[in-house]
């Protein structure tokens, strides 16, 4: 998949230093952007939506004070493109219930087999008691592969030779739940039917997920495979409704458009990625971090930290008025604050992130001496307990001493941030009963006042 942003790598650099006007510079981008992704097969219905999306965007909306037109437009390209490939999420890779059956699907030479045995490793290393299945009696050599993938590997497996597949599918999820206690379980389908019709193929799939009711249903797909990859993923998805995709070869050769493809058919997102053709070359997919990886936004990194930056503030002041609406910060709110001042600068540059709250009369000397103690808190609570984090008043001497073990800091580091959280919220308490009064800042406006 990296080709097909390899190119936009290239428009991204040549668009931050055109000459043109914004809006000249925005469609030959656009122009360029529709033809180097459909040279790399991604589905025309996918690049017309994709860039008229941007084009909408990258001529209505303003930019935040301090970023110029055409940072911005970087920032709405990466924003549209990461949300082709999921958004700011990565699917939860880990099961909700047990057991967990995973059924996965996709046509031959996808690398269905190989991707069975590579999940089958990432669960067991994670804990999991995994089970592998297979129902393909087409292939010859599909039972002897993932047999041996799970003899490699150290999981029991289930299949047959000859037979039915619907039949074989359920034989295995009872053998393999009964008799080996699985917590998940990985069932192989064929890619191919053995009379080579595709809605053979297609209906097999349904009833084997008819059969055995799958916890989740994923589509294997080829990060090579062309325009095809459209058409074939949404015939799937109409058959039996994709839960998540895997993008198999991701090796760096692919030119990726099916990828794009089969994510725009089907709606799912892609959970997992192999990039190689070691069983331990499979890893979590993240949306965002792939993106920025194949735009190669070490170009214009200092952009996106200045994005970030920007969001990172509009968090802190959502925070912070949310903690002067009820006078109370909780101890969560006190870690996202410490590591803010990390990103943002000094606390007094945090509290003035919100209309008045710098009036607040903290010593400078106590603002110093908390951001000194930043790596400390942050450590101290990482090392709390939920109930800790949710109730501080919990925390006494016993409490004092584990947690100062835990992070490996003394038992006055720890004391020193309950005294400041303490101080933070005596002073919010204030504020919300007008003892405390501060220029500037309109607490019924915030939906706070006197006496509430």
């Amino acid at each position: 998949m990296s080709t097909v942003f390899g190119r936009i790598r290239d428009l991204v650099s040549s668009f931050l230093r055109s000459s043109e006007s914004y809006e000249e510079a925005v469609g030959s981008f656009i122009k360029e952007l529709q033809k180097e992704m459909i040279r790399a097969d991604v589905n025309i219905k996918v690049v017309s939506e994709l860039t008229s999306r941007i084009r909408e965007r990258a001529l209505k909306e303003e930019p935040p004070p301090g970023v110029l037109r055409k940072e911005w437009f970087i920032k709405i390209v990466y924003d549209e493109l990461s949300k082709l490939l999921g958004g700011d999420i990565s699917l939860e890779p880990f099961p909700k219930s047990f057991p967990w059956i995973v059924l996965l699907v996709g046509i031959q030479g996808s690398g269905k087999t190989t991707t069975a045995g590579k999940l089958a490793l990432f669960y067991k290393k994670r804990g999991y008691r995994v089970g592998l299945a297979t129902t393909d009696i087409y292939r010859a050599a599909a039972y002897e592969q993932l047999k041996q993938l799970a003899e490699a590997i150290g999981v029991p497996f289930y299949g047959e030779k000859i037979g039915d597949p619907i039949e074989i599918s359920k034989k295995a999820i009872k053998t393999l739940l009964n008799e080996y206690f699985c917590d998940i379980v990985v069932v192989d389908t064929a890619g191919r039917h053995g009379y080579g019709r595709e809605e053979d193929l297609l209906r097999e799939m349904k009833d084997i997920a008819e059969a055995i009711k799958p916890s989740e249903v994923v589509l294997v797909v080829d990060a090579s495979m062309g325009q095809k990859a459209f058409d074939l993923a949404k015939k799937f998805h109409e058959w039996t409704p994709i839960g998540s995709i895997i993008i198999t070869k991701l090796d760096g050769t692919a030119r990726g458009g099916g990828a794009l493809s089969a994510v725009a058919a089907t709606g799912a997102k892609i959970k997992f990625v192999g990039d190689g053709e070691k069983l331990e070359d499979f890893e979590l997919f993240n949306p965002r971090k792939f993106v920025a990886r194949v735009l190669g936004l070490g170009d214009i990194e200092s952009l996106l930290e200045k994005f970030k930056a920007i969001e990172e503030s509009d968090e802190i002041k959502k925070r912070l008025e949310k903690a002067v609406t009820l006078g109370k910060m909780s101890m969560r709110d006190i870690y996202h604050q410490l590591k803010s001042i990390k990103k943002l600068g000094p606390l007094r540059k945090v509290l003035d992130l919100v209309p008045g709250l710098s009036m607040l009369k903290i010593g400078d000397e106590i603002l110093k001496g908390s951001e000194k103690k930043i790596d400390i808190w942050i450590n101290i609570i990482d090392s709390m307990t939920y109930r800790e984090l949710d109730n501080p008043s919990v925390i006494d001497r016993g409490r004092i001493r584990r947690i100062a073990l835990g992070s490996g800091r003394g038992v006055t580091d720890v004391r020193e941030l309950l005294d400041y959280y303490e101080l933070v919220n005596k002073m919010l308490k204030d504020l919300k009963r007008g003892k405390l009064r501060v220029k500037g800042l309109d607490l019924d406006k915030l939906g706070g006042g006197p006496g509430e």
